[in-house]
């Protein structure tokens, strides 16, 4: 009998030690950082299998364990982390499920057409094609990607988040904001230039906005001949506001092509500054474009 108490007594003293080894001894003591992924769609046990391949757990049955007695197994954040074997079984966990995930960030620049937006997103390694239609919908904004992310996991940030800030607006709305985020640098001025513009098509007059040019040819500076392309984003050949968006533009351009300020003004340009000269009409306009841009 007491030979058996014996054995239960070391067995039980084994099972301890290895359970306290598996869960709070660390592998070994190296401070090496390994990139780790937890994938969409990973269970705790994928993830447990994961770990051990990587050499930063001994016991995979006592990562899940101890995941589940503390209720964390179903509650692992999907990304990538920086951990090491000198970690145990308690802190992996814990950084696991509490998102302490490597950041991944990419800035949409306010004023971005979907041209840049596909060039930049290229240079993150982020390749793939959008929408055309989208243009003017992808909020510009800083967005936290996950490893897993692709070209239309993207988009579809950009759009719910323009969906989230912006809500319903009208197509004409958005396409005059466009051409104010292009124009025009402060929101005072974007209101201004908001209200000259919302008056000429009223008097059915052509917008002549030259940011509508160089969106077409992607030049900083338009030529005559430039003026002749036969385009409905032309709009000095062609009256009305252009067939759609020249670029994504940001809340206050949005807000300025919404709630435009009356004036006098016919007329408007921008010096090389950025400062915003208005004329009442057309021989001032000729003045102010002899005085600033000659």
């Amino acid at each position: 009998m007491r030979y058996l108490i014996t054995i239960v007594i070391s067995a039980v003293l084994i099972i301890c030690f290895l359970v306290y080894q598996g869960v709070y001894l660390p592998v070994n003591h190296s401070e090496e950082m390994v990139r780790f992924l937890v994938k969409k769609g990973d269970t705790a046990r994928d993830v447990a299998e994961n770990l051990k391949d990587n050499g930063l757990i001994r016991y995979e049955i006592a990562f899940r364990a101890y995941a589940s007695l503390i209720d964390k197994a179903d509650k692992l954040v999907i990304g990538e982390y920086e951990l090491s074997s000198s970690m145990n079984i308690p802190e992996i966990v814990n950084k696991l499920s509490s998102g302490d995930r490597i950041k991944r960030m990419i800035t949409i620049i306010e004023g971005w057409d979907l041209k840049d937006i596909k060039e930049y997103l290229e240079e993150q390694g982020i390749k793939g094609e959008i929408d055309s239609s989208l243009e003017g919908y992808l909020f510009p904004d800083t967005y936290e990607l996950s490893p897993e992310d692709k070209i239309d996991d993207v988009v579809k940030m950009m759009t719910d988040n323009f969906n989230d800030k912006v809500g319903e607006i009208s197509s004409d709305d958005i396409i005059m904001a466009s051409l104010l985020e292009k124009e025009v640098i402060t929101l005072e001025d974007k209101k201004i230039v908001s209200g000259i513009l919302w008056k000429r098509l009223e008097a059915d007059m052509p917008l002549q906005v030259d940011a509508t040019i160089t969106y077409l040819t992607g030049k900083s500076k338009v030529s005559l001949d430039d003026l002749e392309i036969d385009s409905h984003y032309n709009t000095y050949k062609y009256k009305g506001l252009p067939v759609g968006p020249i670029c994504n533009p940001g809340l206050e351009s949005i807000e300025a092509a919404e709630n435009p300020i009356e004036s006098d003004y016919w007329f408007y340009l921008s010096t090389s500054e950025g400062e915003t000269i208005f004329s009442k009409n057309f021989k001032e306009h000729q003045q102010a474009i002899e005085k600033y841009l000659k």
